[in-house]
């Protein structure tokens, strides 16, 4: 599907209004925000696999369902989910055969050259204080990165200490989830 007919099925859709059952506040009603991979398998199988409807809670995505900086989007949008719209828990929900796992910087890195990013661009930005070590890498195990994530939120001096967060990695194929004890 290019953009061009995404751009054309939401007209239809807002003109026959199949928006109407999706309708819902900004207030999670379940309390509950989700941080979870981008993977595209996840999409419609995680709500489904957990028995989510639309409007029930704050879902959170990136590469790999990580915390990858203490001030980064992910503690933003969880501050903000928390603070603003009554979130009381958290789950970090990774998933079997991911991606960012097997992510390599020098890797892509040179596939960024081979697209066009001028060696130069990558040293100034290096210059700036980025760490493509740090930032393109994946993780290794699993449970470890998710365990990691978990931590770091539960120590975090904006993270108020009522809020509940626990990990989770659930099957990419069959949506069964298993607890991350951290």
């Amino acid at each position: 599907m290019t953009i061009d007919e995404i751009l054309e099925h939401n007209r239809r859709f807002v003109n026959g209004k199949a928006y109407e059952p999706y309708r819902t506040s900004k207030y999670p009603d379940r309390k509950i925000a989700i941080l979870t991979c981008m993977d595209t398998r996840l999409t419609t199988l995680l709500p489904a696999a957990l028995g989510l409807r639309n409007g029930e809670v704050k879902t959170i995505k990136n590469a790999g369902a990580v915390l990858d900086s203490p001030c980064g989007n992910v503690v933003r949008s969880l501050l903000v989910a928390i603070y603003e719209l009554g979130v009381t828990e958290v789950m970090v929900i990774a998933h079997t055969d991911c991606g960012a796992r097997q992510m390599n910087a020098t890797e892509m890195l040179e596939r960024m050259k081979e697209r066009g990013v001028e060696q130069r661009t990558i040293d100034l930005m290096r210059y700036c204080g980025v760490d493509f070590a740090k930032w393109l890498q994946g993780f290794g195990d699993t449970e470890c990165s998710v365990k990691q994530t978990v931590q770091s939120l539960r120590q975090h001096p904006l993270l108020p200490k009522d809020v509940h967060v626990s990990g989770y990695i659930i099957d990419s194929v069959t949506g069964e989830l298993a607890t991350v004890v951290a």
